[in-house]
Parts: C-alpha cells; structure tokens; sequence
C-alpha cells in the first residue's frame, strides 16, 4: 500500500492495520526486534522467553519505552518462516509476541508456526484491538489513552496495569472487576516512578490481596 507524505505515522498504520486485514494469509510481519531472555514481568516472571517485538502502535503512552516501536514503516517486514526458524534456535519453548500493540496485526499465521514449534504462546497487548491468534496465555494491559475490549478483558488470562500514580488504584479496580474469575490481577509501578509507586502498591496489595506485585526484573538484573 503506497502513503501520501502528508499521513501522520498514526494514519499509516490505521491504513497499514486495514491492509493486513484485508490479507488472507500473513507471511510477513514488521518486525522491530526479536531475542532470547528471562521474562521479567507478570505470571510468567523468571522463566526463558524468546520475545518477538512487532512494530506499530497508536496507543501512545507517554511513559512508553520502546516509543522507537511506534512507526510501523521504520521496521522491516520479515518472513514468518525466518521469524520462527530464529527463535527456534534457543531450547526455551515460550514465545512472548509483544509491541508496540501486536494486535494491530493478524497473528493467526504466526502462531499457528510457533505451535507447530513447540512454543507456548503468549501475547502482552493493551487489548484495544480484536484479538488474532491463537494463545495459550493472554496479558492484557489496559491503557487510558486506547481502552480494551470486553473480548480481550473476558479472555484475559491476566492483566497487568501500569501504576504512575495514585489515581491508578481505582482505574485498575474498574477493571478488574470485567475479568473472568480465573485471571491474574497484577499491579506494577511505572519504571521511572517505581522507587515512589512501589511502597504504595504494596500497602494497596496487602489491603487488597486479590492483587499481585509485578516488577520489571529484567531491568534490574540488566538482560533485555
């Protein structure tokens, strides 16, 4: 799909999300970065992940970091068979599909690869758009700015919702309260903030123990 120069990034990828769409069968996806480490976050923390980080976002948090994921036309549209032969390299068999806003693509070829693998598959979405894919663990992280769908809060197998400030305690509450009753309530302090946050969520989560504390460890043991 050829853009006029006048389009925002935003617009491109609204346009670019209607072609993908459009497309029966996805063999390419934009593909911001892909690699092998430790899941840091959520239910799954301390367990080897291979993360698969497409581009292409318009949810645009502020706080966001990996805004360089953003712009879908930065990023090169790779093969799905080179995107799974590689994460098939490493002896890990979870696969975490992330973003930018994943969902803004069909994941259904994609996921269907990483199956026929071996791999678990896992998304981390803000849940804004309808869900492709087929998944064996679903995070949604709700955000203010795109809220989620009633599909991705009903099938979310946890959610996770970024603490900046005080005010996020009961925007968490009202949605957690349109989960199924098996998922996972997560509370995690915004990076940045998190020496602030922290000693907060903790004293919620103790009078609220329906919650959990998660916390980006990734960035404190220093791996990607």
């Amino acid at each position: 799909m050829a853009f006029s120069s006048s389009l925002t990034y935003h617009q491109k990828i609204y346009f670019c999300t209607m072609d993908f769409a459009a497309t029966s069968v996805i063999t390419k996806l934009p593909l911001m970065e892909a690699f092998y480490t430790i899941q840091g976050e959520g239910f799954h923390q301390g367990r080897a992940a291979y993360f698969i980080r497409l581009a292409g976002c318009n949810v645009g948090c502020f706080w966001c970091d990996v805004k360089e994921s953003w712009d879908v036309d930065k990023h090169p549209k790779v093969a799905l068979d080179e995107i799974v032969s590689q994460a098939a390299e490493y002896p890990g068999r979870l696969a975490v599909v992330t973003g930018g806003e994943p969902l803004m693509h069909n994941l259904d070829e994609l996921t269907e690869r990483l199956h026929n693998e071996g791999f678990a598959t896992n998304i981390e979405t803000s849940g804004s758009f309808p869900l492709s894919g087929s998944w064996d663990w679903i995070c949604v992280s709700p955000k203010k700015f795109r809220p989620p769908t009633d599909e991705a809060l009903e099938l979310a197998n946890e959610i996770k919702v970024i603490i900046y400030n005080k005010n996020d305690f009961a925007w968490a509450e009202t949605h957690a309260a349109r989960v199924n009753a098996n998922c996972k309530l997560y509370l995690q302090p915004e990076w940045e903030r998190a020496s602030i946050m922290t000693p907060l969520i903790i004293d919620y989560i103790k009078e609220n123990p329906k919650w959990e504390l998660s916390l980006q460890i990734h960035k404190y043991i220093n791996v990607p």
